[in-house]
């Protein structure tokens, strides 16, 4: 080894040994990327857009709320300016998907004011959401168990065919 790899090799050990305190989304990401905030998403969101009839942009909206819903009894409250400019859209197209939404019944706005009686950015209920999610699930749930039942159905009478061709021993 040569002295030159041999310091590259010193400089990356204690990074590996360090590796072991890394959660999976420190090694997937980086932690520095980790560092700066993630969010939690149901991947049942993603894999169900369709069946949810969410558009690109309604998502992508979808998750930048979740972004700010970092615990389930506060209500998320981003304002407009905010979402446009992380959607990279006008405060009005943020409006008009957001009213989709709330159509849909995934999101309901809620005002809020301050303790001078000026409006604040609205409350975002996702309640909606979540419930329709729980709902996608219960029937994910009712065909995973519908196929779990049809594969033991298969096995069995494959079983049962596999004993009826099986030569027959007598017992001693």
């Amino acid at each position: 080894m040569s002295a030159e790899n041999q310091e590259e090799s010193d400089e990356t050990a204690p990074a590996v040994s360090k590796k072991k305190n890394l959660t999976e989304a420190d090694k997937k990401w980086g932690k520095k990327v980790i560092d700066r905030g993630f969010c939690i998403v149901p991947s049942l969101l993603l894999r169900e857009q369709h069946t949810l009839k969410l558009s690109a942009a309604e998502l992508v909206l979808l998750l930048q709320i979740a972004d700010h819903w970092w615990q389930a009894a506060n209500t998320p409250f981003p304002g407009k300016a905010e979402l446009a400019m992380r959607l990279d859209v006008t405060e009005r197209q943020v409006q008009r998907i957001i009213a989709k939404l709330e159509k849909s019944g995934l999101v309901q706005r809620g005002e809020r004011w301050n303790k001078y009686h000026a409006r604040m950015s609205n409350f975002y209920f996702l309640e909606g959401l979540v419930k329709k999610l729980q709902e996608l699930e219960r029937v994910q749930a009712e065909k995973d168990e519908a196929a779990d039942k049809a594969v033991a159905e298969v096995s069995a009478r494959r079983a049962a065919k596999a004993r009826k061709s099986a030569p027959k021993t007598r017992a001693a």
